[in-house]
C-alpha cells in the first residue's frame, strides 16, 4: 500500500490518479496494491485499487476532524516513491487515527537467516 506524499486535488478521477501513481509514485497501478491520496486540507481521501477486472475508487470525507498529515511543511521535499503503509495502517488512517505516520503500528516484516553448515 502506497500513500502519495503530497496534497492532491481530489477532483481528479481514475485517469488523473492513475497518472500520479505512474509518474509520482513510479508504481504499476494494476499491481493489486492500494494507493492513498489526501486533499490539501486533509478532510478527504481517495484510495485507488485494481481488483483484477477494473479500477476501483473509494472516497471518504471526515466530519469535524482531519486525517493525520502524510507530508511535511509546504515546500518540503516528499520522499521518493511515496510512503508505505500496511493494510492495517490504512484502515486506521481512514478512521482518522492520529498515530498513523508517527508511531510504527505494525511489526516489522520477519527476516530469517540461516547460519552456514560447516
Amino acid at each position: 500500500m502506497f500513500a502519495y506524499p503530497a496534497p492532491v486535488d481530489l477532483r481528479l478521477g481514475y485517469n488523473g490518479l492513475l497518472g500520479l501513481v505512474r509518474s509520482g509514485l513510479r508504481q504499476d497501478p494494476l499491481s493489486g496494491d492500494l494507493f492513498l491520496f489526501v486533499s490539501r486540507r486533509r478532510r478527504t481521501c481517495k484510495v485507488l485499487a485494481w481488483d483484477g477486472t477494473g479500477l476501483c475508487l473509494f472516497m471518504k470525507r471526515l466530519e469535524g476532524q482531519c486525517f493525520p498529515p502524510l507530508w511535511g511543511p509546504l515546500g518540503s521535499t516528499p520522499p521518493d516513491g511515496g510512503l508505505r503503509f500496511t493494510r492495517n495502517e490504512l484502515a486506521l488512517f481512514i478512521e482518522g487515527c492520529a498515530l498513523v505516520g508517527k508511531v510504527a503500528l505494525s511489526p516489522p516484516p520477519l527476516s530469517v537467516s540461516f547460519a552456514p553448515i560447516v
